[in-house]
């Protein structure tokens, strides 16, 4: 029968065009009985383009609408791009999570700050493991990555098997971790691979994405040549760049503090589950206050600029129990996230304006990648030798290299995706066969909105135009009792404001004693006549459009 014939598709819903919002669908069996894997759930966050919006998520209505043949989510690891809408978004679903030990010891805690502590039916899965979700045979490949436990995983079917990269690199010495499980991957590529989905983060790059045991000798130089305080920024979620920074400031005499909850967080999380438990406890910002500037070392967050992150504040002079000044320095372990350009150099800018030396990667060796390079992908399909490779975890441009190179490792297929792609896997060659939708949510408040809704579209009106409400007082027939008054917020200010009152008022005035009898008895007629007289006053006045009210009152 037509249509019925079990098939392996991967939809991506976020994650394909963009770095962040990570939502992967795998699914098998028939169009009208399809099961399905949803593997990682993750955000962004907004940045100068999206004013007011912090929080960002794939729209996840697709699968929504086939909620009860969702088998589970599986989460690769713990970065919030990869989990962080959990628990925006579990609810719409209701299914198992399933994660390693330090993947989900981070989820609990978020959860248990949003308030949803014991509701997520959470299923703890230990490292390499092998289980069964749904009818798909699920096993977990070690590999490294910029925070503990990264997996990718591998998806058994009777049609072939898909493996799911993750985030990963191929790290020889990460310091809190084995080594990638390399022969894994060999072992994979013998037995056959139908797909591989793969990180196109830094496809870019050709240089070796460094490994932490490198960074250690140039951390140790840096904070030598030091004479005053010394901040690092870095990721808070980088367990092993904290046992890093911690022992470069051990070997030159220097206490280390953490600055900033979520490093708090994550330090815990990692104690609790087995990292970091050969260090001593860090201090407290306040325990370094009566010590001398050259003993000290201070981990912060905010080495993207976040606004309310800890050296954001301490640059601005408003963490009250650190400061930093002329003579201190500012180490940044860390890369720059494309988009968070501007709130970087805002920081690093105050930093510099009281004295203190800003030191980044472009200046000496700071910090390694967590993502493959051009290398590190060719040794990848080297090992693997998927069938097809399908490029994931990147823009438009990454996506489109990553194809390239592919191809030039001698993958036989290779299909380019995009958010909402459905791409067959199984049977036959893999190729795109239709769209799903799909789209954005953001977080407002307590509730959750479309990017392309009319409640952000009206504020960006407001944000960029302003806002103007005219107030008429009439009677019954339509004649004014008393002047129009009008009230403007984001326009003008001083005399300005009150000369434009005085003239918009006297055009409103105007207009309505032009209109007949009968459109000054219809309150929409007369309503839209006062509207366009003061939009039309602001463009000949400001070359703008507020977004304009009328308020109408009858006597």
């Amino acid at each position: 029968m037509t249509g019925t014939a079990p098939e392996l598709v991967f939809v991506p819903l976020g994650g394909c065009g963009e770095i962040g919002m990570n939502l992967n669908l795998y699914g098998w069996g028939p169009p009208e009985d399809r099961r399905w894997l949803m593997v990682d759930l993750g955000i962004t966050f907004g940045d100068d383009s999206t004013p007011g919006i912090e929080v960002i998520m794939p729209d996840p209505q697709f699968i929504e609408e086939q909620s009860d043949r969702l088998d589970g989510i599986l989460l690769t690891h713990g970065h919030e791009d990869h989990l962080g809408a959990v628990p925006y978004l579990w609810s719409r679903f209701g299914c198992p999570v399933y994660a390693t030990p330090f993947t989900l010891a981070l989820l609990r805690r978020k959860l248990e700050m949003d308030g949803l502590a014991g509701e997520v039916d959470l299923r703890e899965i230990p490292l390499a493991a092998e289980i069964e979700i749904g009818p798909f045979s699920v096993e977990l490949i070690k590999l490294t990555h910029s925070m503990p436990e990264p997996n990718a995983v591998l998806l058994g079917t009777p049609l072939g098997k898909v493996l799911h990269s993750g985030d990963w690199k191929l790290d020889p010495d990460p310091v809190i971790e084995p080594a990638a499980d390399e022969a894994a991957l060999r072992r994979i590529g013998e037995d056959g691979v139908l797909a591989a989905v793969v990180d196109s983060t830094n496809i870019f790059e050709t240089a070796h994405s460094g490994s932490e045991g490198d960074l250690l000798d140039s951390l140790d130089e840096i904070i030598a040549g030091c004479t005053g305080r010394v901040a690092v920024a870095c990721f808070a979620s980088n367990v092993a760049r904290l046992q890093t920074i911690f022992e470069a400031a051990s070997a030159n005499g220097r206490a280390v503090a953490l600055v900033g909850r979520s490093l708090w967080r994550i330090n815990s999380t990692a104690r609790e589950t087995g990292y970091l438990t050969d260090l001593p406890p860090f201090l407290e910002p306040e325990a370094t206050e009566k010590m001398a500037p050259e003993q000290i070392l201070y981990v912060c967050t905010g080495s993207q600029g976040e606004a309310r992150a800890a050296l954001t504040r301490i640059a601005a002079d408003s963490f009250s129990s650190v400061t930093l000044e002329e003579g201190d320095t500012v180490i940044y372990s860390s890369r720059v996230i494309p988009g968070n350009e501007r709130s970087i150099s805002r920081v690093q800018n105050r930093l510099v304006q009281k004295g203190v030396t800003v030191i980044t990667g472009r200046d000496q060796f700071t910090h390694v990648s967590g993502h493959p390079t051009l290398g590190e992908v060719r040794k990848f399909y080297e090992m693997v030798k998927p069938m097809t490779a399908i490029p994931v975890h990147g823009e438009t441009r990454h996506l489109a290299r990553h194809a390239e190179v592919a191809a030039e490792c001698g993958v036989p297929g290779v299909v380019t995706v995009k958010n909402g792609s459905l791409a067959r896997l199984a049977p036959g060659p893999a190729e795109i066969t239709g769209e799903v939708p799909v789209g954005r949510l953001y977080v407002d408040g307590k509730r959750l909105l479309p990017m392309n809704g009319k409640v952000r579209k009206q504020r960006s009106r407001l944000l960029y135009n302003g806002t103007a409400m005219v107030t008429l007082v009439l009677d019954e027939a339509g004649e004014l009792q008393d002047d129009p008054q009008l009230t403007m917020h984001g326009l003008l200010d001083g005399d300005d404001k009150n000369d434009a009152e005085i003239e918009i008022a006297e055009t409103v005035r105007l207009a309505i004693e032009d209109l007949s009898a009968r459109r000054r008895a219809n309150d929409d007629a007369l309503g839209e006549v006062a509207r366009s007289a003061v939009r039309r006053c602001f463009m000949e006045m400001l070359g703008k459009r507020p977004v304009t009210t009328v308020h109408l009152v009858r006597l």
